[in-house]
């Protein structure tokens, strides 16, 4: 790409960089600043010297440590449920082509249409009914359910376009439905299946509407759910809104660093080899 056309998509990538980098500086720069220094100097200063208080404080008034594994665990369980369920059900629409396919992606599209605010009122009269409010099981299944309906509209997409020549020359070779699979489709949709599973767990991790209505206790909250917590009424401490803000941030973004070449891969590559 010459010309104009080039410059102008460096200055998008500029810009995008800008937009998404500066506030997580801010917030970083921020979280490491005294009270004082933020009161006298500005949000926008660089601090004179490291003030890890802010963070300890918060680590220990909200019990991070609980909070972290929580998420952890929640996030971890709702990713390979999803997943695998994404992949069962899309095997069936995609591959399967059972009856009545088109009316049910139909059915998993409006699903991922509704918004969490109408879903709110039922799911929690259900978890109260089945004894599961204010535990992380309902959070899972119901997060499961929410990413499975995403997971398998788009798997369906994609295995509809699987070549059912491999099918045949597996069928032929004496493999069943359920090997064929797990020993053909799976890998070969690997890289999607990939991605899948590194999007469910950062859009479960940053997850706070429902985990705010079903996690009422202490033991049981999430990462997002904590840093609500600092907020009041008429008193904010921004350094230690932006330590609670960067604690929360920073594992998923570490999560996000570590299988970011398998997401590239799985972009760039796609499904079907």
């Amino acid at each position: 790409m010459r010309g104009p056309g080039r410059w102008a998509v460096l200055f998008a990538l500029v810009v995008l960089a800008v937009v998404m980098i500066f506030p997580f500086l801010v917030v970083a720069i921020n979280a490491v600043k005294s009270p004082a220094e933020y009161g006298s100097q500005g949000p926008l200063s660089l601090p004179d010297g490291l003030y890890l208080q802010g963070i300890i404080d918060f680590w220990n008034r909200v019990e991070f440590g609980t909070k972290l594994w929580n998420s952890f665990l929640i996030s971890a369980s709702v990713a390979v449920l999803a997943v695998v369920l994404s992949v069962l059900n899309a095997y069936a629409l995609g591959i399967g082509r059972v009856k009545g396919r088109l009316w049910i992606l139909v059915l998993f599209l409006v699903a991922n249409t509704l918004p969490q605010e109408a879903l709110a009122y039922p799911l929690y009269y259900l978890a109260k009914a089945v004894d599961l409010y204010d535990t992380q099981l309902a959070v899972i299944i119901v997060m499961t359910a929410i990413q499975a309906a995403f997971g398998t509209y788009l798997l369906s997409a994609v295995l509809g376009q699987f070549p059912k020549e491999i099918l045949e020359a597996a069928a032929i070779d004496g493999a069943g439905r359920l090997r064929s699979l797990w020993r053909i489709v799976v890998p070969i949709s690997r890289p999607t299946i990939n991605v899948l599973l590194i999007f469910f767990f950062i859009w479960t991790w940053n997850e706070f509407f429902l985990p705010l209505i079903f996690l009422i206790s202490n033991d049981t909250q999430t990462v997002p759910v904590a840093l609500g917590v600092l907020q009041g009424e008429k008193y904010m401490d921004a350094t230690t809104s932006s330590a609670s803000a960067l604690l929360g941030v920073v594992p998923a973004i570490a999560f996000f660093l570590i299988f970011q070449r398998t997401l590239t891969r799985g972009v760039t590559v796609g499904a079907i080899k």
